[in-house]
């Protein structure tokens, strides 16, 4: 595995995959190496880390660091090569591994770096970064990007153009990867759309069954339950888990909170955008920031919210995690009619999709007020993430291509 970020090392969903996705290979025997790059991590985040991840023990984890620091994921950023970690890169790809698989590249070798080592090649698509400079195409970080303004939008940003995007280096990179796994159909069309003809195969991503399960979190010991999430769940609340950055859409259901008193809005998550969120639910009594969550705490906060809302006003590529998530605990989902979102509500019939805010108070309304019906949607959720969405349904597509390749 080949990922600028990796825990404790990362941000968002990308790094928690490719870890998720190790520890399972890892788990059935196979070896799993992990190659990433920690200065890229430390440039943005502009903090020590705060967390430790265990890995399985068949993970071996490579941390890139070079003695330039921040300087050499700039270098690559600008060059498309991994200039000051080439060397180490390729003493590690020596070991002639069966396949390479491909994440988030940006930073940690750029385009240059599918030239790298031999075996069969994957690249799985966590974001737009193939086609987009900024990874997200969120264009001018308003809206979504329509048509390519990718200089001025790079600045908006405050990131350096990337030169080497108006060279034949990507498109002579692509090719020597055998398949790109994409996590939903509209990021696979969005990639065709922007002139990347790719052999893309579909496999949607998933979540484990190793965290809290249901039956553990249905306890009316309400000592264990506020010691573990305080008074949270004492009154119906809708959940909002995620980065607060303005692309996740969390500023656009705020106000509609501040007039809907029925219910809480619950907020588990930090981010560059957190003050200005703040300062729109300044002194409204039922939204609540509770910070980052995980574990334990976080299972219980889904498995008692009428459902999750998942505002984003960006592509997401794939579905993000967080759904799934809720799924897991028989949480429905509502959200936003744009990009990939919309998939797994239609293919699982686990939850709601809005477009206006009118639409939305709609899913408020429909799921609060039918008990019945939201878990009913709960229960369709869980079910098709047992069936779709497990680390097995996973693996066998995943390693069916590898032997396809192979082949």
């Amino acid at each position: 595995m080949i990922t600028t970020f990796y825990p404790p090392f990362s941000f968002g969903g990308d790094g928690i995959f490719v870890q998720r996705l190790s520890s399972e290979l890892a788990r059935r025997g196979h070896q799993v190496d992990v190659i990433h790059c920690e200065d890229s991590y430390r440039l943005l985040a502009r903090g020590e880390i705060t967390e430790t991840h265990e890995d399985h023990s068949g993970v071996v984890v490579h941390r890139l660091k070079s003695a330039f620091g921040w300087l050499s994921p700039l270098a690559t950023q600008q060059t498309g090569y991994p200039l000051f970690k080439s060397r180490r890169i390729r003493q590690i790809l020596k070991a002639d591994f069966d396949v390479i698989n491909y994440h988030n590249i940006s930073l940690v070798g750029g385009p240059a770096l599918l030239k790298y080592g031999s075996g069969i090649k994957l690249y799985t698509l966590h974001e737009y970064w193939l086609v987009c400079p900024t990874h997200v195409l969120f264009r001018f970080n308003r809206a979504p990007c329509v048509k390519k303004h990718c200089v001025l939008c790079s600045l908006t940003y405050t990131r350096p153009p990337q030169w080497w995007r108006y060279t034949p280096l990507l498109k002579s990179a692509v090719r020597h990867v055998d398949a790109f796994i994409c996590p939903d159909q509209f990021t696979a069309a969005k990639h065709r759309e922007m002139g990347l003809d790719l052999p893309i195969v579909h496999i949607p991503h998933f979540v484990p069954f190793t965290a809290t399960q249901p039956t553990q979190l249905d306890t009316n010991d309400t000592d264990v339950r506020r010691a573990l999430v305080g008074d949270l769940l004492e009154i119906p609340y809708f959940l909002f888990v995620g980065r607060l950055e303005k692309l996740k859409g969390l500023q656009t259901i705020i106000p509609a909170f501040r007039r809907y008193k029925r219910a809480r809005l619950l907020i588990a998550g930090t981010g560059t955008d957190e003050s200005y969120q703040r300062k729109l639910a300044d002194s409204c009594d039922n939204i609540r920031f509770v910070g980052y969550q995980t574990g334990a705490k976080l299972d219980l906060l889904y498995r008692n919210a009428v459902a999750v809302i998942v505002p984003s006003i960006n592509y997401e590529v794939a579905p993000p995690l967080v759904i799934m998530e809720g799924f897991r605990q028989h949480t429905p989902a509502i959200v936003r009619n744009l990009g990939s979102m919309p998939e797994i509500i239609e293919e699982s019939g686990g939850g709601l999709i809005y477009t206006t805010g009118q639409e939305l108070i709609s899913a408020l309304d429909k799921l609060l007020e039918d008990p019945t019906y939201r878990n009913l949607l709960g229960q369709r959720a869980y079910r098709a993430l047992e069936e779709k969405w497990t680390p097995e349904a996973y693996l066998r597509k995943y390693l069916g291509l590898i032997h396809e390749l192979r082949d």
